[in-house]
């Protein structure tokens, strides 16, 4: 059986798709799933990137085309009262429903519908308080060990390469986005289409630097 690491943000509404559609793109076989809550504006400023949502045009894109996306494949999704949201409080809330800091699938899939669904403020405090409720934390979301943990996640993420999310971690591959689940499911299938093209695409010169 295979195992894959999700890395994660619940400010994502690709990653949020990509929880709701994973289960579908890989029907048939067995893996495991482990999902890892990270910031992903640290990676941002890690590789010294703006988000999609902090860029004109493409903040407006991003919003038309998930939302088309989500139409095609069938899922609920609304936009959130305001976007994008610090996701710290979301994020901490995740690691603490578990010992490792990795929430199983009822907690993942709770803050994601949180977020995007109903058109609702994702930070107001109110619903904030009644999400805790609900999903009952092993720790308190705002404890140092908690704070700790969600930074050592990121930290992995970041030296295993991570740049974005959704990304799918299998075999030391990482896959991105959430129109990777298709390569990811032909990597479990054995595609040979791996075996030359793979690191050929990590080969070609970088002809300009800015």
């Amino acid at each position: 059986m295979k195992h894959i690491t999700f890395y994660l943000d619940f400010i994502s509404p690709y990653a949020a798709l990509a929880f709701e559609e994973l289960p579908k793109a890989l029907m048939g076989h067995s893996y495991g799933v482990t999902y890892k809550p990270v910031l992903f504006a640290a990676l941002l400023k890690h590789h010294g990137q703006l988000g999609p949502a902090e860029i004109p045009g493409k903040r407006e894109w991003t919003y038309r085309q998930v939302l088309w996306q989500a139409h095609c494949m069938g899922h609920e999704l609304a936009l959130p009262a305001a976007h994008p949201f610090n996701p710290l409080t979301l994020l901490r809330l995740a690691v603490a429903t578990d010992a490792n800091g990795t929430p199983n699938r009822y907690v993942t899939e709770s803050i994601f519908r949180h977020v995007w669904r109903g058109g609702h403020d994702a930070a107001d405090a109110t619903r904030l308080a009644s999400l805790v409720q609900e999903l009952e934390p092993k720790r308190d979301p705002n404890s140092d060990d908690v704070k700790a943990q969600l930074k050592a996640n990121t930290e992995h993420a970041i030296a295993r390469g991570v740049f974005g999310v959704p990304t799918f971690e299998v075999d030391d591959k990482l896959f991105w986005g959430l129109d990777a689940l298709p390569m990811l499911r032909a990597w479990l299938e054995g595609d040979t289409w791996f075996d030359s093209n793979w690191q050929a695409a990590a080969s070609v010169a970088q002809g300009v630097k800015r």
